[in-house]
């Protein structure tokens, strides 16, 4: 062979290794995922992150303390997604916050519930009791109905439950003391409070059991968490390979196994 051909053949040979080696590397993308304390994460590692990682994507999690914090990081790009909330606080932070995030899948997610480390049954717990519920009016007006459901306070109707307050109750014949306070700090209230109103996150975070809840909400889809990202990121290919990873067998397979997942809200894709 003559030294000009054998030198454009190994040109061309090389040519095709750094352009397969080009489109590997295109295959694998670091993917930044934001989580609040609480079974998400957890959730993602097991049932979520192998099925990514078959793809090629390496992901990088990233923890936050405050409820607005992972929706900042998402709008900024700091993130490519974060997976904490409900629709409903989605919007609501979207509105105060200007921000611009959508939801693509809904997540299993523990449900809100009453607890007390004083009274064992919501018959022995007294009038006048202290309750704490959560600041924001969103997750507020899951408390107010979980108290609403078992007689304890009425609310006005067409109450809007992007502002609802302690203004909307109507009747408060159990004469109750209700505390707001930041939601993330509803666990360590019950060393003072009678009852918590504690957001499932928060409460499996902290080690309660949704078995232990003196009342469980009787969870909506409203309030079934997402995962969100910004919009003009939801026909991605990464956001369309989780909710694909979410919707799978295999996922179901994973979560539905585990025991500490018991009691989940689970979303209507899981087979029935």
């Amino acid at each position: 062979m003559r030294p000009f051909a054998l030198s454009r053949r190994l040109a061309l040979a090389g040519g095709l290794a750094l352009t397969l080696g080009l489109a590997a590397a295109a295959q694998a993308a670091d993917l930044r995922v934001g989580f609040m304390p609480g079974p998400y994460r957890d959730a993602f590692t097991k049932g979520i992150e192998p099925q990514l990682a078959k793809l090629g994507y390496t992901v990088k999690y990233v923890e936050f303390s405050q409820g607005v914090q992972p929706n900042d990081a998402v709008e900024r790009g700091q993130i490519d997604a974060n997976i904490f909330q409900h629709t409903l606080y989605l919007n609501a932070t979207n509105q105060q916050q200007n921000f611009d995030l959508v939801p693509i899948v809904h997540v299993p997610t523990p449900p809100m519930g009453l607890y007390s480390q004083r009274h064992k049954s919501l018959a022995s717990v007294p009038d006048g009791a202290t309750v704490t519920l959560p600041a924001d009016p969103v997750n507020a007006a899951r408390a107010l109905n979980i108290l609403a459901a078992i007689g304890w306070v009425q609310l006005k109707t067409g109450v809007n439950p992007l502002s609802v307050s302690e203004r909307d109750i109507s009747s408060n014949p159990k004469r109750l003391k209700l505390v707001p306070l930041d939601a993330a700090q509803a666990p360590r209230s019950l060393a003072d409070a009678d009852l918590a109103a504690v957001q499932g996150n928060f409460a499996v975070a902290s080690g309660l059991k949704l078995t232990e809840a003196l009342k469980l909400e009787d969870m909506t889809l409203p309030y079934v968490n997402v995962v969100a990202v910004k919009r003009g990121n939801e026909n991605a290919k990464f956001a369309k390979d989780i909710v694909a990873a979410y919707q799978s067998a295999e996922f179901q397979r994973v979560f539905l196994a585990n025991p500490v997942w018991a009691g989940y809200r689970l979303p209507d894709y899981f087979s029935k």
